[in-house]
């Protein structure tokens, strides 16, 4: 017996699926072909709604096998030309359809292009973006109430001018617009105030504007611009004592950002004797010791601040980023010295 694939090809319709599927009902046909069985008249109506009226005739005549093949043959041909013409035509309308989604989304995306050029080449877009890029740069995401916006934007530009702010504009940022004075926006007034005392000082050669310019590059976390300012004043030997106990208090503190802190308490100490009564070299000396561990001396230091002005919560302050900023051990010991002293004044230490 043939295989379907033979059988299929014998009789010219391999290139119908079900001639090779058992069971289906050309495959049955073929088979009854095959052992020479005269096919009813329902299967001849199939063949012929098939369009295989060559196997018809051939079932139902005595037709030479030769002369249904060539038959056959070109039915198989005209199906497989027909079947070409088919998959060409949806191929060509999967182009076409291809081509129009094409064509569609080339036009949306130009729309949206178009659509975003407009927005971006409008002037309050550009305002509103360019607002808003100021606004991160400053740490300013938060909501800016309604009545402030003008004032704090126009503060922002400035400083992204590398302007100065206006006496007003910084006590308003430091009282009623505090809560807009975030860590950047501080870092970013300090730099300026640097920047300007700095020229000042090589404008004019005043030292005092040497250690305001050093005071504000240590609020921006610039100790090291800090230090080589401070390093190139000259040495002189005729200078009052005040001017003279500030640059040293200043250098001590830009030492101690810089973690030379044998370099701090040296001229912490110059100034100290420079200007026994004055409660800036005792604070430093005070706070540098502690980080030292030396924390007897450091709290003497910071007791004779306190008995020459400093405020108490200064100091406080000054104790409470020291403790931070120490390791765990250092912390524990930090945490036993406070509350042996003043277990109610330095009680915060117990919760950190």
């Amino acid at each position: 017996m043939q295989n379907e694939t033979d059988l299929a090809q014998y009789f010219f319709v391999d290139d119908l699926p079900g001639s090779s599927i058992p069971s289906s009902r050309l495959r049955n046909i073929l088979e009854n072909l095959q052992r020479a069985q005269q096919l009813s008249s329902q299967n001849l109506r199939f063949l012929e709604g098939q369009g295989l009226n060559a196997l018809s005739q051939f079932a139902q005549t005595a037709q030479p096998y030769e002369t249904f093949a060539i038959q056959a043959r070109a039915e198989r041909s005209r199906r497989l030309f027909a079947l070409n013409a088919r998959r060409e035509a949806e191929q060509a309308a999967r182009r076409a359809q291809a081509a129009e989604e094409e064509k569609h989304q080339a036009a949306y995306w130009a729309q949206r292009k178009s659509e975003r050029l407009a927005r971006e080449s409008d002037p309050k877009h550009i305002a509103k973006i360019r607002n808003q890029e100021l606004r991160s740069r400053f740490g300013l995401d938060q909501f800016i109430e309604a009545d402030d916006f003008p004032k704090v934007m126009a503060i922002l530009r400035n400083l992204d001018r590398g302007q100065r702010l206006t006496d007003d504009d910084s006590l308003w940022l430091k009282t009623s617009g505090q809560e807009y004075f975030s860590e950047e926006l501080q870092i970013a007034f300090h730099q300026r105030e640097a920047e300007y005392f700095g020229e000042e000082y090589k404008r004019t050669g005043d030292q005092w504007h040497a250690v305001n310019a050093s005071s504000h590059y240590r609020k921006c976390k610039k100790p090291r611009e800090a230090d080589q300012l401070l390093t190139s004043i000259p040495a002189q030997q005729k200078i009052v004592a005040k001017l003279q106990s500030a640059l040293a208090t200043t250098h001590g503190g830009v030492k101690r950002d810089l973690g030379r802190l044998d370099e701090a308490l040296t001229l912490g100490t110059k100034a100290h004797e420079v200007t026994p009564r004055d409660f800036r070299p005792c604070t430093l000396l005070g706070a540098v010791n502690f980080e030292l561990g030396n924390y007897a001396e450091g709290h003497s230091w910071y007791c004779k601040a306190l008995e020459r002005g400093a405020k108490e919560r200064d100091v406080d302050y000054d104790l409470k980023g020291i403790f931070s900023r120490a390791n765990q051990s250092q912390r524990q010991e930090i945490r036993a010295f406070l509350l042996a002293e003043d277990p109610i004044r330095f009680k915060w230490v117990i919760k950190s």
